[in-house]
């Protein structure tokens, strides 16, 4: 159904962002224009970030010194989560197989938050710095926090906005349609929570059992067979003679004929006779339906069918009829002959079989 060499050549690294018809992505080596831009700005970033953010009023008055890095926690937010960010990105050029998404969040996601979040706090601590200006005249933070906001900044450009500016959009625009992770994926609909049956109180359950009681036998009451002619209450109580087993001429006792008349009214399946009894099935079970059938399908080109991370593992084409296990409209849960399972998000003009 699907050659080796089609093989090797959906997983090759420089198709597996690329859909097909998309024009090619020129860049700098492996990576795009942004992604040059971005690595730039992180490099200069973390220069500047092992330089004093104290000023030289403060320092002077040794109120504090020192760069971020010896500031507490603040390193963290303001330049570390950046930095994992940047490296996320050009690891995902170099090993296309390797990290794919950080949680539910992909990479570009995942770098949208990184540069946001510290963009916010050096907007905090530059907001701090001209309060604490207003009011006392005295600058706490020098040029570094300047620097490192405004760069921060440029990097919510290349992360955040990007997909809206022409030049930066090529790194989005023709992206294969990948299916999503659990979490990203659209919320369920809640419902109300049906009310709880109320249980019947102990009064009216004892007024049922009395009204019931009226006309049946007590735990300990009548246990004669009904239908039976010995049923009757004026049979003697103290009837102590025993029953003959057989009468003189051969005839049947009265005791086979009592066990008689009622193994005559019990039901089939509890008398002592060896008639045949009709097997009687209660319950009818049903095969369930399966709620996807597989179907073969031919494609009239050949495709690449995705893993669920995007990766391209197999191709489809029209010189071979494909497996299909399962239609989930616009994608095809597609198996190789293999063994290997992917998806076929191009299903326009798929031919079934």
């Amino acid at each position: 159904m699907v050659t080796d060499d089609q093989v090797g050549e959906s997983t090759a690294p420089e198709n597996v962002d690329t859909a097909p018809g998309e024009q090619p992505q020129y860049g700098v080596g492996p990576f795009s224009v942004r992604e040059v831009a971005l690595v730039g700005v992180w490099l200069v970033a973390f220069v500047v970030s092992f330089f004093s953010i104290a000023s030289q009023q403060a320092m002077a008055q040794l109120l504090f010194g020192g760069s971020v890095w010896t500031n507490g926690l603040d390193w963290v937010l303001t330049i570390a989560l950046p930095t994992v960010a940047v490296f996320l990105i050009v690891l995902r050029r170099f090993s296309p197989d390797g990290i794919r998404r950080v949680g539910s969040l992909g990479i570009d996601q995942f770098a949208s938050v990184a540069f946001s979040v510290s963009a916010v706090v050096w907007l905090t601590l530059l907001w701090r710095n001209v309060a604490v200006a207003v009011e006392s005249s005295v600058w706490i933070y020098g040029w570094v926090v300047w620097v490192e906001f405004f760069l921060m900044l440029a990097g919510v450009v290349l992360t955040v906005f990007a997909p809206l500016i022409p030049p930066l959009s090529e790194d989005f625009a023709g992206r294969r349609e990948v299916v999503a992770h659990r979490n990203a994926r659209p919320i369920r609909p809640v419902v109300a929570r049906p009310p709880r049956e109320r249980q019947a109180p102990a009064e009216d359950s004892a007024g049922l059992a009395g009204a019931a009681g009226a006309g049946a036998p007590t735990e300990y009451g009548d246990t004669r067979v009904p239908g039976s002619p010995y049923t009757d209450s004026s049979y003697p109580d103290s009837y102590t003679e025993p029953l003959d087993t057989e009468d003189g001429d051969g005839s049947q006792s009265a005791a086979e004929q009592i066990f008689a008349d009622a193994d005559g009214w019990a039901p089939a399946q509890a008398r002592d006779t060896f008639e045949p009894v009709e097997e009687v099935s209660e319950i009818t079970e049903y095969e369930p339906h399966p709620s996807h059938q597989a179907f073969w399908a031919l494609a009239p080109e050949e495709r690449d069918v995705l893993d669920e991370r995007g990766v391209p593992i197999f191709r489809v084409g029209p010189t071979a009829w494909a497996l299909v296990l399962e239609d989930r409209g616009e994608v095809f849960v597609v198996r190789h002959e293999d063994g290997r399972v992917g998806y076929l998000h191009d299903v326009s003009g798929v031919m079934r079989g």
